[in-house]
Formats: structure tokens, sequence, C-alpha cells
């Protein structure tokens, strides 16, 4: 039941560009309001919800990526965001309230994968000063997506000029 909440509700999310109210999903996850609110105590909690399962999927993303020995150039490509990944990533920033409880955690867990992505990224490249650039252009490209300044155009520039040896051509 969990896991359709959470898909309709980024399914409502970007159909309107905004969390949606708790009716609003219990409505279209075609649960009680009590059922969903088993899950989600709050609209705070949804959203927490929603982000770390975007976390969980770019985690999975990234254990891939290190397994194809390709880290650098997935983690750029992940963080130049799509249409729709925008809308989310700016309805998910607009809904966060990072002193809830379930947030807390969230953002340790995160803190906690950037770390590890950013090791996986310098093992690869063998420097860990470039890996930390790469991770910062992709946290900039993240920002830019939550903040509408600038679509990610030009990925395959970026990727070829910081992982020259990914072949990019995309």
């Amino acid at each position: 039941m969990r896991e359709r909440i959470l898909a309709e509700a980024r399914r409502l999310t970007l159909q309107s560009g905004a969390v949606p109210s708790l009716n609003a999903v219990a409505a279209a996850a075609e649960v009680s309001k009590g059922g969903l609110m088993h899950h989600f105590a709050s609209r705070s909690a949804l959203v927490s919800g929603l982000a770390r399962q975007a976390l969980d999927e770019v985690d999975a993303a990234m254990a891939d990526a290190v397994a194809r020995g390709n880290a650098a150039e997935t983690w750029l490509r992940l963080s130049a965001a799509d249409a729709d990944e925008r809308g989310l990533l700016r309805a998910l920033a607009g809904g966060f309230r990072p002193e809830a409880g379930e947030a807390s955690a969230l953002l340790a867990d995160a803190r906690d994968a950037l770390a590890r992505w950013e090791r996986a990224i310098a093992s690869e490249v063998g420097d860990p000063v470039r890996a930390r650039v790469i991770r910062l252009v992709g946290d900039a490209l993240v920002a830019n997506a939550i903040a509408g300044v600038e679509a990610a155009d030009g990925i395959d520039d970026l990727v070829r000029h910081l992982v020259p040896e990914s072949g990019a051509t995309r």
C-alpha cells in the first residue's frame, strides 16, 4: 500500500507541480485517509517519503554505475533533471520541512549517500579533488533545476570535459 500511495503522490505532484493534499492522495491511491495516515501521518511525512524514494532511486543507480565503472558520468547525467524531474524537485523543495523528525534522518542519509557517491567517483577518476568538482557540478545542476534557472542543456559537453575517459556521445 505504501508504494501505491507514493506512486500516486508522485503522479499527482508531477501533474500539478505541487505536493497534493493527503485527501487527494488517498482518493487517487484508493485508500482511506486513515490507511494513508498509517504510512504518512502528515503532508510533511509524505514529502519526506517522496524524497526518500528519490534518494533510494539515485542510490541504486549509482550502485549500478559503480559496478559498470561509470559513476562520474552517471552522477552528472542523473543530476541533469528532465522536465518532469525538475517539476518534482521544485515541488519537493517547496514542501520539505527539515525540522520534521523524519526529515532529519533523511538529511543524514542524504549526506552519507553523497559522501559514498563522491568516494566512488574518486575511486573511478583517481583524484579526490576532481571527484569533489564532479560531485559539486552535479549538485549545482540539481540546484539549478530546483530554482528553475537553467535546464541541463549541454550535458554531453560537461561529461566530456569533466570525465574525458567516458567517451560521452549521447
